[in-house]
């Protein structure tokens, strides 16, 4: 459940359509559309999708929300932020967890936050590349901290379920801005706090 509750708004005001093209893909892969277990689901495909396409309904600069001024300059880092989206290639969902680590420059943000801005940018259409970027250039933008690092953890089910069929590979992507992109020592320092 997303921290803050979002929804798709667009979801909520094309649900009969959308029902009605769920029904119709059913019968286009050769299902009876009229069977007692499937009758609900082109309503619960729909309500679902309000839920894990609500990004697009978040404003990403307000996410962060009220920051506070800290003098606090050394790092901080939020590990192990659970997120789900949906591969943009195949529709399939990708999961895994989001690691973040910043030096602050005068400002912070409630931890809180930082589970907001994952939900935000994860729950939509997506690459792994893309929510990685996406992380780091935002926290970049809005607390404007000496440096940030963001690495994302995820598996893939086009790539377990399907094509080449490598349940349990793990794609590993990484977002480095500031100090963090000359330090090498600060950047092992984060690698080693985020491992289990």
């Amino acid at each position: 459940m997303p921290s803050k509750e979002y929804r798709n708004t667009k979801v909520a005001e094309n649900r009969e359509q959308i029902e009605d093209h769920v029904r119709a893909i059913l019968r286009l892969i050769g299902e009876d559309v009229e069977r007692e277990g499937l009758l609900d689901t082109p309503a619960r495909v729909t309500r679902m999708y309000e839920e894990i396409f609500s990004g697009y309904d978040a404003d990403l600069s307000d996410v962060l929300g009220v920051t506070f001024d800290e003098q606090h300059e050394e790092l901080v880092i939020v590990k192990d932020i659970v997120y789900y989206s949906q591969c943009e290639h195949h529709m399939a969902p990708f999961f895994g967890k989001i690691h973040i680590g910043y030096i602050p420059s005068g400002k912070i943000a409630g931890l809180s936050k930082f589970a907001r801005l994952v939900d935000a940018v994860t729950r939509k259409l997506q690459v792994q590349e893309r929510i990685t970027t996406d992380i780091a250039d935002l926290l970049e933008k809005e607390l404007k901290p000496q440096g940030v690092m963001v690495v994302v953890e995820g598996e893939h089910l086009c790539m377990c379920a399907r094509g080449v069929k490598k349940y349990g590979s793990k794609t590993i992507t990484s977002g480095v801005r500031g100090i963090f992109r000359k330090d090498a020592a600060l950047r092992s320092e984060f690698m080693s706090l985020i491992k289990d």
